[in-house]
C-alpha cells in the first residue's frame, strides 16, 4: 500500500495503490476522501487488480481548490477522465464510486471519454437521494460564509462519526476529518456542498436503464440517507445489476465489512 501522485492540469492527484500489475480499477470518493477505500485497497491488489483510490482536485491529499463550477458531477468527471489519461490508461476500464462520487462514476459511464466496462456503487447518490440535509445546509451562501473552520471540522467530524457506525474511534474520526484542518480543502468541500445538485443523477437514469454494462451496488443497510431502497430501486430498473446488502453498516460500509466488501468488488471486476 502507498500514496503517490501524478500531475493532473499542473496539480498534483493523490492517490492510494497497491500491488505492482494487474488490470486497474479507478476508486472515487465524494465528500470524504480516498480514505473510505483505503480497507478494501490491500485486499483488491491481493486479488490481482490494481487499484487506484484517487483524491479528486482540493480534497483529501490533492492539490489545487474547486470552485462551485469546478465542484459539478460533470466538471468533476472530466478531471477524472484527464488523471485516467495521465496515468496512461486506456481501454476498458472497471469504475467504483462511493457517495457523490458514485455519481462521477455514473456520468464516466454514460458521458465519459474513458471506456467503463464495469461500475460499481458503494452508499451512492441515486436518482434524487442527495444532497444530504448536513451536505446541503452548507450549500447555502449565507451558511458557508458565516462558518469558521473549527465549524466545518466539528460538523465533519460529526458526520464521520455518524458515516462509520460501529467501527467508528477517536482514532478512526480523527484519522478521517484530518483533511479539513486545511483551510484550502474546507474551501473545497464547501464548493462541493455548493454543487451538490441531484439532477445530475436524475438526468442520467434513461441512460443506464438502456446501458447493458454489469453494475454491481454494495450497500451500508443502516444508512439514513443514501437509503437501501433507493440501490432496491435501481436494481430493479437498471439492467444488469446485483445488490449486495451489508448488514450493520453505514455509509461508510468498507470499515464495517471490508474483507466481504473487497471480496464482492474483486469478484465483480474480474468478471
Amino acid at each position: 500500500m502507498r500514496r503517490t501522485s501524478v500531475r493532473v492540469g499542473g496539480e498534483a492527484a493523490s492517490y492510494l495503490t497497491a500491488g505492482r500489475g494487474g488490470p486497474p480499477v479507478l476508486l472515487l470518493h465524494g465528500t470524504y476522501w480516498s480514505r473510505v477505500w483505503l480497507p478494501v485497497v490491500g485486499r483488491l491488489a491481493a486479488a490481482g487488480l490494481r487499484p487506484l483510490a484517487v483524491d479528486l482536485p482540493g480534497l483529501g491529499r490533492s492539490g489545487g481548490e474547486l470552485t462551485p463550477e469546478t465542484a459539478a458531477v460533470p466538471a468533476l468527471a472530466e478531471w477524472v477522465d484527464r488523471f485516467a489519461a495521465a496515468l496512461g490508461l486506456s481501454g476498458p476500464v472497471p469504475v467504483a464510486g462511493h457517495d457523490i462520487g458514485g455519481a462521477v462514476a455514473q456520468h464516466l459511464l454514460v458521458h465519459g471519454r474513458l471506456e467503463v466496462d464495469r461500475l460499481a456503487l458503494v452508499n451512492s447518490v441515486l436518482y434524487d437521494s442527495w444532497p444530504a440535509p448536513h451536505v446541503a445546509r452548507f450549500g447555502d451562501p449565507e451558511v458557508a460564509a458565516a462558518a469558521t473552520g473549527g465549524d466545518l471540522l466539528a460538523a465533519r467530524r460529526r458526520a464521520v462519526a455518524s458515516a462509520l457506525a460501529g467501527a467508528a474511534t477517536e482514532e478512526l474520526i480523527a484519522d478521517y476529518a484530518d483533511p479539513w484542518t486545511d483551510p484550502r480543502v474546507q474551501r473545497s468541500w464547501l464548493a462541493l456542498a455548493a454543487a451538490a445538485d441531484s439532477r445530475h443523477t436524475r438526468d442520467l437514469v434513461p441512460a443506464l436503464r438502456r446501458s447493458a454494462v454489469p453494475k454491481l451496488l454494495v450497500w451500508g443497510e443502516d444508512d439514513a440517507f443514501e437509503k437501501v431502497e433507493y440501490a432496491e430501486r435501481f436494481a430493479a430498473e437498471v439492467p444488469e445489476t446485483t445488490l449486495v446488502r451489508i448488514p450493520g453498516a453505514d455509509h461508510i460500509p468498507t470499515e464495517n465489512a471490508p474483507d466481504r466488501i473487497a471480496d464482492a468488488l474483486a469478484r465483480f471486476f474480474a468478471g
